[in-house]
């Protein structure tokens, strides 16, 4: 999504600049922690 991020040491914040993207980082991340639970 082209973003960055920042927050507090108890508190992250995330944000970007290509909202069209967010699906495909959403999958991204359902398969990578799909992939942690199977190992």
């Amino acid at each position: 999504v082209g973003g960055g991020g920042g927050g507090r040491p108890d508190m992250a914040e995330a944000g970007g600049k290509d909202p069209e993207k967010l699906d495909e980082a959403l999958s991204a991340g359902a398969d990578y922690y799909r992939s942690q639970l199977e190992a």
